[in-house]
């Protein structure tokens, strides 16, 4: 996943909201699936706000798309 830099998710140091949608993936076992779905929607890679804003305002979304339950 290219974080204006290449990086992984377990590296990310999200903030805010990002934080626990970030360690359900993790969690969850999603990490590969949740970086490829990243790279195929940001071919020239994303800012760190970016991420973060994904991870914080699309939870529902990415949880639905990487097959883990909404509690």
């Amino acid at each position: 996943m290219k974080v204006t830099r290449e990086i992984n998710l377990r590296d990310f140091d999200a903030w805010s909201g990002a934080v626990e949608t970030k360690e359900r993936i993790i969690s969850e076992g999603k990490v590969k699936e949740f970086e490829s779905l990243v790279e195929d929607m940001f071919e020239n890679g994303l800012t760190d706000t970016e991420l973060n804003d994904l991870l914080w305002f699309d939870e529902e979304w990415l949880f639905e798309s990487l097959g883990i339950d909404a509690e």
